[in-house]
């Protein structure tokens, strides 16, 4: 069993409070838009860190991670990328690739917005974690948990970083 902690969007900061949550995670993945090396290599100083670049990451990020992340955990094919949109509505770009190939689990980030959705004609599942950064229109700052045992992704939990704490 691998229990991932995953966020996207920081834009260059790191709330501290993601290190509490992320303890006992196994992993952390990042769904672009990270926003400096600071942040990248706190995350990597931490735990084993998958990511990829978004579109406000400069060239040092963008030399570190790729745009797109295709691998597998335990059984479970995993596509991470920032720019990817959900069921019914995916980004230009991945749309031919998402059809060809499908994932068991894609995940992306950009939009701020936290949605896990479960996409029926392709048997996938979709996730963006929503921001964990200071910047965006986001009201509450937002990170997911969960596990994938062999071939299942299980025990999802949503983590809400009040905002009126940022600065304590």
């Amino acid at each position: 069993m691998t229990r991932i902690g995953l966020l996207s969007d920081t834009h260059a900061y790191l709330d501290e409070r993601i290190f509490h949550h992320f303890e006992n995670c196994d992993e952390i993945w990042h769904a672009g838009d990270i926003g400096s090396l600071e942040v990248a290599n706190k995350l990597k100083n931490f735990k084993p860190l998958r990511a990829v670049y978004g579109n406000i990451d400069g060239y040092e990020v963008r030399h570190l991670f790729p745009q797109h992340n295709r691998f597998s955990c335990e059984n479970v094919s995993v596509w991470l990328t920032h720019i990817g949109g959900y069921p019914r509505r995916y980004a230009r770009e991945v749309m031919p690739e998402i059809f060809k190939n499908t994932p068991k689990l894609f995940v992306c980030g950009h939009s701020h917005i936290l949605r896990v959705m479960y996409d029926e004609t392709l048997n996938m599942l979709c996730m963006n974690p929503g921001a964990a950064g200071q910047y965006g229109a986001q009201l509450i700052p937002t990170l997911l948990r969960f596990e994938i045992d062999n071939d299942n992704i299980q025990n999802l939990e949503v983590i809400e970083l009040n905002k009126k704490h940022f600065n304590e």
